[in-house]
């Protein structure tokens, strides 16, 4: 992978450095007393990548990483964005990426990829905590989109765009979607209407300020930045006793912060009536067993019957639940099947 690399003195714990993250991974597989499954000579590289600082008018900059496959399809491009808790390893997850890099996997279908570290995480830069909300977030998604199809950084101009979000960054992406009618898809993954609170509650309550915690303190955080407790995310994200160890151990490893104001106008994307405003097609994913989804997310036919009536005909909407994964789907053991869902629904687009 062709990077350019950029220091902008993060810690080395979640510096974005390609080197880095594998590096981490190996010490993880190495405590774990398991291989490392990082890329080799056998898993060839399926993108032509770069790293590519994104200043943005509101003032910070974005750590992205444009990505583009030897054979592209007709200038379509993936803006992915991580929720909170994750920087873009969630996307670009560096342990048995032929099996969980969500990235890699697009590019190998033809499909280049935009991989974005949001305000606060990652590569990116930090501002105080509290200028930090999703509708910030979303006017930064917008001024990307924008770039992308003017060329960005003397990249070629993509005529498709669909943003692929997580979580929290799936809210975002649908205030973007709204505010702007600018995308041609918008990819939808541990979103629904269909809140679990219990389980909600269960999750915040694993939440500190990453000042407080070994991973983060004394690189600059203010205590508006949160991270979850160590040891947590396991239940929190990924379906008990079905999870690879290593890749829930890499996950803790990696893990990152958000600011708590991310989520007041986050939480609005779930609202009636605004995804109801999406006038590009939908794709929406969660796992069955998410505890963060309520009874709506126990298969695929009820998802899709709970959400249609939050999505106009425009969306063209399309629901699916992968079996037995957690909040954190990129990372269940059969991602696989949630991929080539993906692609399908990319190809009927792009």
């Amino acid at each position: 992978m062709t990077a350019v690399s950029f220091p902008l003195g993060r810690p080395w714990g979640i510096r974005r450095s390609p080197l880095a993250v594998r590096a981490l991974v190996t010490v993880v597989a190495v405590m774990a007393g398991l291989a490392p499954g990082v890329a080799g000579a056998d898993d060839p590289e399926p993108g032509r990548c770069a790293s590519i600082p994104f200043s943005t008018s509101a003032g910070g900059t974005l750590a992205t990483t444009l990505c583009t496959p030897t054979d592209s399809r007709a200038g379509a491009v993936m803006v992915l964005m991580p929720g909170s808790n994750y920087n873009s390893t969630y996307w670009d997850f560096p342990y048995a990426p032929e099996t969980y890099n969500f990235r890699r996997a697009m590019n190998a279908a033809g499909f280049a990829t935009l991989v974005i570290d949001r305000l606060g995480t990652g590569a990116s830069s930090r501002p105080v905590s509290t200028d930090v909300t999703a509708t910030r977030d979303a006017q930064a998604l917008h001024e990307i989109i924008g770039a992308l199809r003017g060329g960005l950084a003397g990249a070629q101009p993509f005529d498709k765009i669909v943003t692929g979000g997580h979580s929290l960054s799936s809210g975002v992406a649908v205030l973007e979607a709204t505010a702007h009618h600018d995308v041609d898809g918008v990819l939808l993954t541990g979103y629904s209407h269909g809140l679990n609170v219990p389980g909600a509650l269960g999750v915040i309550g694993t939440y500190r300020p990453a000042d407080s915690d070994t991973a983060f303190a004394g690189h600059g955080y203010d205590s508006g930045y949160l991270t979850t407790l160590p040891g947590t995310r396991g239940r929190s994200f990924h379906a008990p006793g079905k999870a690879d160890p290593q890749v829930v151990a890499v996950d803790e490893a990696t893990k990152d912060v958000f600011a708590a104001t991310e989520y007041p106008d986050g939480l609005t994307s779930t609202l009636p009536p605004m995804s109801g405003d999406i006038t590009a097609p939908a794709l929406v994913v969660n796992g069955s067993a998410d505890v963060l989804c309520s009874e709506v997310c126990a298969d695929t036919a009820t998802l899709q019957a709970a959400e249609a009536p939050h999505f106009s005909p425009a969306a063209r909407l399309r629901a699916y639940v992968l079996p037995g994964s957690g909040h954190s789907v990129n990372l269940a053991r059969n991602t696989a099947d949630y991929h080539a869902v993906v692609r399908e629904w990319m190809d009927s687009i792009a």
